[in-house]
């Protein structure tokens, strides 16, 4: 079943803001960042040239932060470190508006640490920092007294087999979600499903979902019989399989399986996108949504996820751009559109991509506009166009220009593969346009060069660069309005 992304729109800006209760193992993320760019002479290892760390939210944390820029309230409850790194993992958690209430400090376990060296976006290394046991009794005893004494609309349970989650504690917290009559979802980490008895949702990737039923799950129609086979045996409302490039599976009962293709534009990193996953079917869940919408809003927002690097989370205004970008008008805004238009740009500058700027009349689309075009976004990973209004085009051109009118010309250059947003803007020059993209590549033909391009001396202030494209000769919008006018 094939359903187009902005169909998705609706649901999503109808999305309310439903408290979600997180429990499980939470981790601190920590990147170092850096350049590869010679051997160690003590070992044959890449050295890398540290120049930045970060720390983010991993594990149950990141569904935290997933959870939170998709719109919902939420309350965590887990088991931390007695250490500085519980510190930093808390001060995040409140940060972002998290209730930690919850969360239990312990002496006999440091806070699960993932330490990754990155260069040039690539994973290099980790070293993890963690002890997996389970809990005391008397820990899990002070979780579940605070869990059942917060209200909340659906419950996802984070296990990434750490300790936190035991059977005990597991069976515990489902039976409280089936009392209160609100969904729970689970992101499993053992091989039996049974452990997850009585859960509204358990979301295994293939591997997880392979050695849980013990064999290969094949094609589709083996997918199915094996997913039925897990979904019954475990007592499960349903179970959604994540495939990865093969997009998503869900086997609910008494429905027929849905499959989803990827809406992965491109993958740069899946570290986290189960985490992303989870959180947006948990919200829509969460909302009241039934399984076949909350699976393809998942699905769009695992689309995001696997496009950034590193554990990083999904906001809500981000993936409403992301679907109306899938038509041709959803790249249409306005230079006025400022809220619309910066949470475009944050889109793609989350998702590390670099912004190439061009701008012009494109009255009548020919061949050369079209090459110049595909020659300007290969030079970064956005192309984003600014077209002159009419009465910037009469002013520029002529009363008898333009041809064709703004709606029309933005909507033949919106349906450009290569196009990634057309931004109108009425003054003579794109200067105040460009501050407000701030692009890494300002682009324009070279028949400009010499000539002071508007925006170019800003672009380069702010670290960015000037590049000119050579024009296919004999193609012009006067020479071709000419052409008609002798015959």
């Amino acid at each position: 079943m094939s359903h187009p992304l902005h169909e998705l729109i609706p649901a999503l800006q109808e999305l309310g803001h439903p408290r979600i209760a997180v429990v499980g193992d939470y981790m601190l993320d920590r990147y170092l960042w850096g350049d590869a760019g010679r051997v160690s002479p003590e070992a044959p290892v890449p050295v890398v040239h540290a120049h930045r760390e970060e720390d983010r939210l991993g594990g149950a944390g990141n569904v935290v932060a997933n959870l939170i820029g998709l719109g919902a309230k939420v309350a965590c409850f887990g088991a931390l470190g007695d250490d500085g790194s519980a510190t930093l993992m808390l001060d995040a958690l409140q940060e972002l508006g998290a209730e930690t209430h919850g969360m239990e400090r312990c002496d006999d376990r440091p806070t699960i640490q993932k330490i990754r060296v990155m260069a040039r976006n690539q994973q290099m290394l980790r070293v993890d920092r963690e002890e997996c046991r389970v809990l005391s009794e008397s820990a899990e005893a002070k979780l579940l007294k605070s869990l059942c004494a917060t209200e909340w609309d659906a419950v996802v349970l984070s296990d990434y087999g750490k300790g936190t989650l035991s059977e005990s504690f597991t069976k515990a917290i489902l039976q409280e979600a089936q009392r209160r009559k609100v969904p729970s979802l689970v992101d499993p980490k053992h091989r039996d499903f049974k452990r997850y008895a009585g859960a509204t949702l358990v979301t295994p990737n293939r591997l997880e979902a392979e050695a849980a039923a013990g064999c290969s799950l094949g094609d589709l129609e083996k997918l199915a019989v094996e997913c039925e086979k897990l979904r019954a045996a475990a007592d499960l409302n349903a179970l959604l399989i994540t495939l990865g490039a093969e997009g998503m599976f869900l086997m609910a009962k008494n429905e027929e399986p849905l499959h989803l293709p990827t809406a992965a534009r491109q993958v740069y990193d899946v570290t986290g996108a189960g985490d992303t996953v989870i959180a947006t079917l948990a919200i829509a869940l969460g909302h009241g949504y039934d399984f076949e919408l909350a699976v393809r809003l998942a699905n769009a927002s695992a689309g995001l996820a696997v496009a950034k690097v590193g554990t990083t989370a999904v906001g809500r205004e981000e993936l409403l751009h992301m679907l109306r970008a899938s038509t041709p008008e959803g790249k249409i805004l306005s230079a006025n559109d400022t809220a619309a238009l910066q949470g475009a740009l944050s889109a793609f500058r989350l998702e590390g991509r670099r912004i190439v700027f061009t701008n012009g009349c494109f009255d009548i689309l020919h061949a050369g506009h079209v090459r110049y075009l595909r020659a300007a976004r290969g030079l970064g990973d956005v192309l984003v166009l600014g077209l002159n209004s009419d009465a910037s085009v009469r002013r520029l051109k002529g009363k008898e220009r333009p041809f064709n009118g703004v709606e029309d010309r933005a909507e033949v250059l919106a349906g450009l593969e290569c196009v990634d947003l057309v931004i109108e803007f009425e003054q003579d020059t794109p200067e105040e346009l460009i501050q407000s993209v701030q692009p890494d590549i300002l682009v324009k033909g070279a028949d400009w060069r010499g000539k002071g391009v508007a925006g170019a001396e800003f672009v380069e202030r702010h670290g960015g660069e000037v590049q000119f494209i050579d024009l296919l000769e004999g193609r012009s919008t006067t020479g071709l309005a000419d052409r008609i006018r002798n015959r």
